[in-house]
Order: C-alpha cells, then structure tokens, then sequence
C-alpha cells in the first residue's frame, strides 16, 4: 500500500507508477503464498504454531501475555461465539490465521445422571399433584 500510495501521492504522480506498484505487491503476495502452499516447513517457521490459551478448562494467562492478549479480548470472542462466560469454555485455541476457536465444556456423567434425575422427579411431581388435584375434586 506504500508503494501505491507514494505514487499518488509522492513525488510520482503517474498512474503507471501506482499500476506497476500495485501490481508487484500483487504478484509478490500470490507468489509467496503459492511457494508457502507448497513448502509447509516454511510455512510453519513463518506462521508459527497454534496456541492453546485454555485448556482442560484452565486459564494460561502467561500465553495470553506472549499473545498480548487481553483477558477482556478473549471473553469478547468467547462471547461472539456463544458462550456466555469463559467458565463454560474448555479449550480457546488462538490459531495461525489470528481466529480464536473454542469448544465448550461437555457435561460429565455425574452431571447428566444428576440432571436426567432431576426431570424425572419434576414429572412425577407434577403427575403426583395431578392425582392429588382429580382426588380433591372427587371427594
């Protein structure tokens, strides 16, 4: 964009110098991402690794320093995607590409016996407060 913008702006005032300019950051860029494509290792020494910033639930604030990385920022992203707080969030990946992905914590068998208990006794209270309702009403 410098280049571009030097040409309009610069001492070089010609659309052909802005043209040739554009051009060749176009043609570097599709040139370097084609040679990336195709040579991984580069790739990967180029764009780094992924970073885990929670896992198992647990909050790495170290990760988020080298990041720089906000603990305000990563809610906000964790609220973008639907969680309403990072207690509900078991691993935030900050990837390559600059996204933040995150998967949310998975009820453990204790919880979902507890829950599914915890229906069932609701509908027999209901059905219970329905028999006492018909007996009342009879007697």
């Amino acid at each position: 964009s410098n280049t571009v913008q030097n040409a309009i702006i610069g001492e070089d005032n010609s659309v052909s110098g802005g043209v040739i300019g554009a051009t060749t950051l176009l043609g570097v860029n599709y040139f370097v991402v084609r040679f990336l494509y195709n040579h991984e290792k580069f790739s990967h020494i180029i764009e780094g690794d992924a970073d885990k910033l929670i896992e198992n639930g647990r909050l790495f604030e170290d990760r988020l320093k080298k990041e720089l990385l906000t603990l305000s920022e990563l809610e906000i992203a964790a609220h973008k995607q639907g969680f309403a707080s990072l207690d509900e969030v078991e691993t935030a990946t900050l990837e390559t590409g600059g996204v933040i992905s995150f998967v949310g914590k998975k009820p453990d068998p204790d919880e979902k016996r507890y829950l599914e208990l915890s229906r069932r006794m609701d509908a027999m209270n209901r059905k219970l407060d329905e028999l006492k309702a018909a007996l009342a009403s009879r007697g």
